[in-house]
């Protein structure tokens, strides 16, 4: 696994208490393990929950079902897990699905260094960055095109799913991916103690 790391001295230190998603990180961590430990968690409980709907919405109404609750319930998910945490939540993507998706500069940055540490290894594992910034701690893990994703947004997709992606997404650019690619990734901003 390869994680940037951003070493800039974190001057807060509080413990988030989450009634949804519960981190333990072990006592003396310093402020950066920290933030990376409890960023883990959220993107955790994040995929976890999407996957349950997606699955589920496969099994009950097939892949037509499943873009809509991309295109509703991921968001609603964000800002539950936003709320519970006190972060800002998010997943971005070069190729966006939805415009609302679209990267900022800084995740931009972040997308385009995962493409290429990608495209330049044979890792398999988790992409991850970390860094603090005027806003606050910056967390982003690399989605990894999975065989699920692949109705929606592979090379080859169904006339039904063709039909509704047109139909959601007009300028939908998230197609054509193969397994194993990054799809985009998952975001988290911890505020800084300043705009708290």
């Amino acid at each position: 696994m390869t994680i940037t790391v951003v070493k800039r001295p974190i001057r807060l230190i509080f413990i988030v208490s989450l009634p949804m998603v519960v981190t333990v990180v072990p006592a003396g961590a310093d402020d950066n393990t920290r933030r990376l430990e409890e960023s883990r968690v959220v993107v955790a409980a994040f995929a976890s929950r999407l996957q349950s709907k997606l699955r589920g919405a496969m099994q009950n109404g097939g892949p037509t079902a499943a873009i809509t609750v991309c295109k509703d319930v991921a968001l609603q998910i964000a800002l539950e897990l936003s709320r519970e945490t006190g972060t800002r939540v998010s997943r971005t993507s070069l190729r966006y699905r939805n415009p609302s998706n679209a990267p900022e500069p800084w995740q931009t940055v972040v997308l385009q260094e995962f493409d290429q540490r990608a495209a330049s290894t044979d890792q398999d594992g988790p992409l991850e960055h970390i860094e603090e910034s005027s806003s606050g701690v910056r967390y982003m893990k690399a989605i990894r095109t999975g065989p699920l994703c692949l109705t929606c947004h592979g090379q080859s997709l169904s006339e039904p799913v063709s039909a509704a992606l047109a139909e959601h997404y007009p300028q939908d650019m998230a197609t054509g991916y193969e397994a194993g690619d990054i799809r985009g990734a998952f975001s988290i901003v911890w505020p800084s103690h300043e705009s708290l």
